[in-house]
């Protein structure tokens, strides 16, 4: 068995790479994280070079590239910070959902919009009393006329107040507790609609949010997909937004411990460098064989998507352990670079504080492993 990329996704590894390094950078990424800005230049150049309709279609305009090709896209954006690649892919995974269940009408809207960068994209489906029990949400869309009117409350819903997003919104359409959800095109233009940034230790550049729906009206035309089809699409969805999530936290965990190995290479104290000591060399070590056998967890579950088969178990399974390597790894980092490791200018802080969300953010590391036991029969 071969492990290696082949030439062209080689070459895709290191056009992105050589992308982050000239065109986004260390200080761009930490500046948009300490004032919490949206990176909207980076976000544009990506759009510029087309790399926003990865996974759209073709005949939309898109690059409808595999999703080998779209975890590696994922592990390179997420070099510097985790919260920058989360600002790139959480449009593009959500624009999937219009892709392939929207109609002509929808697609024609919103997809050249998206793909030049103008239009972005957020899903809502988490509200105060539905987390992971996503099927328990009380958000309703009810039918009046042509017209469906939405009332209810989400929460940490990512990049809903930016300018020109449309939401996602996971509605519940009828009593049944997944057939009874569909899918709305909310956007945050709309009267009712009242987003409140949180004030979160991560998705600072991003941002996410809460939001008030108060008797927002959407013309029918805005379902995506057959009414009652939203935890089915959502299902589809879930499976990229985790995939890709996996490959980010690859992506950063590698930076992690290649800072931690710089910085413990170059700091000396008791007369000889922090790197010769065998605790940090072995927990260095360890971070190592963990990073390598996450990656390979991401890589054998876009392989098997890109073939076309069901991927649920190995996804989650990839998603929850490289979460886990991610933190593992940044605290580790933070305990070798000591005091340093609290300043921002060091960066290790914004991987400890994201790698955390990780494990929560996109599914929890729970719920990943009830759904791994569901796969194994148990």
């Amino acid at each position: 068995m071969d492990f290696r990329f082949t030439d062209e996704q080689q070459l895709w590894r290191d056009t992105l790479d050589a992308f982050m390094e000239r065109e986004v950078g260390r200080d761009y990424t930490r500046k948009h994280d300490e004032s919490r800005e949206f990176p909207e230049e980076a976000y544009r150049k990506i759009a510029d070079h087309g790399w926003l309709g990865l996974l759209i279609p073709e005949e939309h305009g898109g690059l409808a590239a595999d999703p080998v090709m779209y975890a590696i896209f994922c592990e390179a954006m997420a070099r510097f910070s985790l919260d920058f690649a989360a600002a790139v892919m959480t449009s593009m995974f959500t624009a999937t959902n219009i892709a392939h269940h929207g109609t002509d009408e929808q697609r024609e809207r919103h997809l050249p919009g998206f793909l030049r960068g103008d239009v972005k994209f957020s899903v809502s489906i988490t509200e105060p009393g539905a987390g992971s029990d996503a099927a328990g949400l009380q958000t309703k869309a009810v039918a009046d006329g042509d017209h469906f009117v939405l009332n209810g409350n989400k929460v940490f819903c990512s990049g809903a107040h930016l300018p020109g997003t449309v939401i996602t919104v996971l509605a519940r359409t009828s009593p049944d507790r997944h057939k009874g959800l569909s899918l709305i095109l909310v956007p945050n233009t709309e009267p009712g609609v009242d987003i409140r940034k949180l004030n979160t230790i991560v998705r600072r550049s991003l941002g996410t949010t809460e939001i008030f729906l108060t008797d927002v009206r959407v013309p029918k035309e805005n379902l995506i997909g057959e009414i009652g089809g939203g935890w089915a699409y959502i299902g589809e969805h879930l499976e990229y937004e985790r995939l890709g999530l996996a490959a980010s936290y690859v992506g950063n965990a590698r930076t992690a411990l290649d800072d931690t190995v710089s910085y413990t290479k170059g700091r000396t104290q008791f007369g000889r460098p922090l790197s010769s000591f065998q605790v940090l060399k072995h927990r260095m070590a360890q971070d190592e064989c963990e990073i390598r056998a996450a990656r390979l967890l991401v890589y054998d579950a876009a392989t098997r998507m890109a073939r076309g088969e069901r991927a649920l178990k190995e996804v989650s399974m990839a998603k929850v352990f490289a979460s886990e390597v991610a933190f593992r790894t940044a605290f580790n980092g933070m305990q070798a670079l000591g005091g340093y490791a609290q300043l921002p200018e060091y960066d290790m802080e914004r991987y400890f504080r994201e790698a955390k969300h990780a494990m929560v953010g996109g599914g929890t590391s729970e719920i990943q492993r009830s759904i791994i036991a569901k796969e194994m029969g148990l």
